[in-house]
Order: C-alpha cells, then sequence, then structure tokens
C-alpha cells in the first residue's frame, strides 16, 4: 500500500501556502505547533493552553485536518488544554513515511502521537473517520484515553450509494459562487460547503493522494472491548448509517457509552450545530 502525499511540488506548494493563511486567520492565539515522530512520519499537532496529561485531543475527518476544528479551540481552551491533530495519510502538515494497512496500524500510530504528547488520561474527540481512529485505538491500545467523544463516527456501515452522492453534491456545491451555498446547503443537508475558507482549502487538497486503510465496520467483539466513557453524538438525517440503528447497537453492546441522537443534523454534524457540539465536548470532559 502507498503512502498519501501530494502529486508534485506545485500542488504542494499551492496546499501550504492557503493551509498557512488560514491557520494565521482562523486560528486562535495563542498556539503551539510543534511535529512528533511516529513510525508512519512526523505529525503536526496543534496545542492551546499549558501542558497536562489529560488533554482534549481533536481527530478529523477523512480529507480534514487540525482546520476543521477552528471554531473549537477557543472554547475548550478556556477550560482544557486542547490539542488538534493532523493525522498522518490526510492533506495537512504532517508527513506520511510508511503506509497504514488497517486499524491496528492507526491505533499505533494514535498511541505513538499520545505517548509523544505524554497523555496519560486524553480525551479523544474524533469525527467520522476521526472517530474510527479513536475507537480503533480503544481497541487496541487502552490506557492513555479517559473518555471518547464520537461526532458521526465511521465504522457503522459501509458507505453506500447515498453517502457518495452526499459527498459528491458537497463537492460540487462547494465549488457554486458563495451567494448560492446557503440554498444548496439547505436541498443537500451539508452545512460545511458554508465554511468559505475550509471549501478553499478543499479545492487546494484535490492535487493530494490519499492513501488510508478504509473505515471497516467494527465487530460486536470489538466494540464490547471499549470500557471508557464515550458519548456518541448522530445525525438523525446522516447519509453514512441509520442514526436509530447505530444507537441501539451502541446501547447494546457498550454499557459505558452514551448516544445523542441530534435532531435534523446530517454527517456535517459539527458545521450543523458548532455550539451543541462544543458544549456537549465539554460536558464530557468534565464529567
Amino acid at each position: 500500500m502507498s503512502i498519501g502525499e501530494f502529486r508534485n511540488d506545485k500542488a504542494r506548494e499551492r496546499f501550504h501556502t492557503v493551509y498557512g493563511r488560514l491557520l494565521d486567520r482562523l486560528w486562535p492565539d495563542p498556539v503551539d505547533a510543534f511535529d512528533l515522530p511516529t513510525s508512519f512520519g512526523t505529525t503536526r499537532v496543534h496545542r492551546a493552553g499549558p501542558p497536562c496529561s489529560d488533554p482534549v485531543v481533536l481527530l478529523s475527518g477523512a480529507n480534514g485536518n487540525s482546520l476543521m476544528w477552528h471554531r473549537y479551540i477557543e472554547p475548550i481552551a478556556r477550560h482544557h488544554t486542547v490539542i488538534a491533530v493532523d493525522t498522518v495519510g490526510e492533506p495537512g502538515a504532517s508527513i506520511q513515511s510508511a503506509p497504514l494497512t488497517g486499524a491496528e496500524d492507526g491505533a499505533r500510530w494514535l498511541e505513538e502521537v499520545l505517548a509523544g504528547l505524554e497523555a496519560t488520561a486524553a480525551h479523544l474527540v474524533g469525527c467520522s473517520y476521526g472517530g474510527w481512529l479513536a475507537l480503533g485505538h480503544q481497541m487496541h491500545h487502552p490506557g492513555r484515553a479517559a473518555a471518547l467523544t464520537l461526532v458521526e463516527p465511521a465504522g457503522f456501515a459501509d458507505p453506500g450509494r447515498r453517502f457518495y452522492a452526499w459527498l459528491i453534491a458537497g463537492g460540487l456545491a462547494g465549488m457554486a459562487p458563495r451567494a448560492l451555498r446557503p440554498r444548496l446547503s439547505r436541498w443537500i443537508g451539508n452545512s460545511a460547503i458554508l465554511e468559505t475558507e475550509l471549501m478553499e482549502l478543499g479545492h487546494t487538497s484535490i492535487g493530494f493522494r490519499r492513501a488510508l486503510p478504509p473505515a471497516r465496520v467494527f465487530s460486536d467483539e470489538e466494540l464490547r472491548r471499549v470500557r471508557v466513557p464515550s458519548l456518541f453524538l448522530l445525525g438523525e438525517q446522516s447519509s453514512l448509517h441509520d442514526a436509530r440503528q447505530v444507537a441501539e447497537r451502541v446501547g447494546a453492546l457498550m454499557p459505558t457509552a452514551e448516544v445523542e441522537v441530534v435532531p435534523g443534523a446530517s454527517h456535517a454534524l459539527p458545521t450543523d450545530d458548532p455550539k451543541l457540539v462544543a458544549a456537549r465536548i465539554l460536558r464530557h470532559a468534565a464529567e
């Protein structure tokens, strides 16, 4: 299996020019950015607040990076150390050097990141693919995470036609004139296209070849291994899975889990209702 990388130097330079500009514009100060070595490459992390052993660690969805959390950094950092991670193999500032071939590799990468952060009781917050990585980490390397908040996590259904149609529609709508996007957002159920800056960054990500393992569906046995308090935030109208079925399965297999199905929300829950998601992260971290 290959590694994630930019197609050429021009694509890399174009992306990092936009990435750096948006980081300066959207990221609150002060934020400390640094790199952590892992077996799969150098991982860029962004930390706000003083170092501690129980940070809130944010993991983005597929084709995303730390910038997807820009609305969340300031409210969380008022109460906790918060660390946003650029996943290796995704378009961002991390540099992948070895392939991740499955869930075990993803779990090992995240364990090495948490070890580099000297975290002993982290609160992992994962969106979509990031949620899949967080769950996989608990199945293979329990110990460094004290709690999970999983926002529309992958790993509960194979993506079907509905999900891919939603992705394609969102990509096309994101290229429409800005004045048309609010109407298109309501029509396709994707509030992410209203994030003008992230849409701009997404367009520059086209020059990146992603090479990460698919988020396979977790077995019942694997889900039973997750023993830490876990909060699942699911969009009622998610195109990735049936939220009610996920809630029932989690309730039957994970006694330490709590599930909230957010009415009217889609798979783009972090942009559908950022105030609600931030409030739930803070509440779960406090508990």
